[in-house]
């Protein structure tokens, strides 16, 4: 992004040269404490010269650059201490100063941040099926329809393993949508950016259009109850876009309801997990490819009730509830600093259980000081060389 921005500039000051942004002064916000992007290197990541050169190794390599001649920093910077820990212990559901009620709104309508995709899911999962309760309704859940070789997949087992995949491994697309009026949900894709309608836009589900002969089809999910109902052939979802750009009411459509149409995407899948243990050991010894390209067709959205802290990255929330015990494996500073900083004050953010001093005392990744360093170093230069008269 940064090396394409850096075309568009030269391009438009009609300036061919090395000269960063067509010796346009630009100002960049942001730190590197934050989550690394999702399948990509962040911009302070050494390329080695083994890799095989593809354009966008070129785009990162010349972000890097441009990175590299920045001669102005100002640094925002701070540690914390036992007074911080003391104070965001106040927010810990079970303070008896504390008064705020998971049982009641706000805080039964704030999102459940957390670290792992299956967390979410399932916390997502039961929050809609107790507001179906509460709302007297069938529990409905919207199925992914999912191809192998322009077929529709029959094989039980596989289209029951399938389904069950976290959507972060079927290109945001879920094999089960539970759904129920009234419910907060994320788009999963960019349906049309010029309105503000992008990957991560938060909406409110209105209602379900299918075809009436997909419904009563079973399927056997030990995480429904047997009188859910399952639709298998859904033509759009309406849901209610607040911030959304539309200048005029669709057809028929109250104000910020938008049709969202199925989506289609290809990804792949191991069976090697499926195989039998024989088979599976004599397919790895002759390096046989056990991965499959599976075509899904399904609603790009998801339930908004929980969410995973990588994905909450870049929001301003209203309120929310987050955890603080980190999960078995490594542990980032932005694990911690993620969500913390969701919320403007502290009065939005309420922690789940008690948590340790040392989530607070988490340590940048090597990558990360060196590159903090090289800042401060820059910093440190800056007043002398911006002089700043009072």
């Amino acid at each position: 992004l940064l090396a394409r921005l850096n075309r568009i500039v030269k391009t438009a000051k009609h300036i061919n040269s090395d000269i960063p942004f067509g010796g346009v002064n630009v100002i960049f916000f942001g730190d590197y404490l934050q989550y690394s992007p999702v399948l990509d290197r962040p911009l302070y990541h050494s390329c080695t010269s083994s890799e095989q050169i593809t354009e966008r190794q070129i785009d990162m390599q010349c972000a890097q650059k441009l990175i590299s001649q920045m001669n102005c920093v100002v640094e925002l910077s701070g540690q914390s201490t036992i007074e911080d820990y003391q104070l965001l212990c106040t927010r810990i559901v079970g303070n008896p100063k504390l008064q705020a009620s998971l049982r009641q709104k706000p805080w039964n309508e704030a999102p459940i941040l957390v670290f792992r995709n299956t967390l979410r899911t399932q916390i997502n999962n039961r929050a809609v099926l107790n507001k179906a309760m509460e709302m007297g309704l069938r529990p409905m859940v919207c199925v992914a329809q999912d191809y192998f070789q322009g077929k529709i997949i029959d094989d039980l087992r596989l289209r029951k393993t399938i389904l069950e995949l976290p959507d972060n491994k079927t290109e945001h697309l879920p094999g089960y949508l539970p759904l129920v009026p009234g419910m907060p949900v994320l788009l999963t894709e960019n349906v049309a950016t010029e309105l503000g309608l992008s990957y991560g836009t938060r909406g409110i589900f209105h209602q379900l259009v299918y075809e009436e002969s997909s419904a009563d089809i079973q399927f056997q999910d030990k995480n429904f109850p047997t009188n859910t109902k399952f639709i298998t052939q859904p033509k759009y979802a309406l849901v209610e876009f607040a911030n959304c750009k539309l200048d005029s009411e669709l057809a028929e459509l109250q104000a910020k309801i938008i049709p969202i149409p199925i989506s289609e995407k290809t990804f792949l899948f191991d069976v090697k997990e499926l195989l039998a243990e024989n088979v599976a050991k004599a397919a790895k010894i002759n390096k046989k490819n056990t991965k499959i390209s599976i075509k899904r067709k399904a609603l790009p959205l998801i339930p908004a009730y929980s969410m995973t802290t990588h994905k909450s990255q870049g929001q301003t929330l209203g309120k929310i509830i987050i955890d603080l015990v980190m999960p078995p494996g490594p542990v980032k500073v932005a694990s911690v600093y993620v969500p913390l900083s969701r919320v403007n004050r502290l009065d939005d953010l309420l922690i789940i259980r008690p948590f340790e001093f040392a989530a607070l005392q988490v340590k940048p990744s090597t990558a990360q000081r060196e590159e903090l360093k090289r800042l401060d170093r820059i910093a440190k230069t800056t007043p002398k060389r911006f002089p700043i008269s009072m």
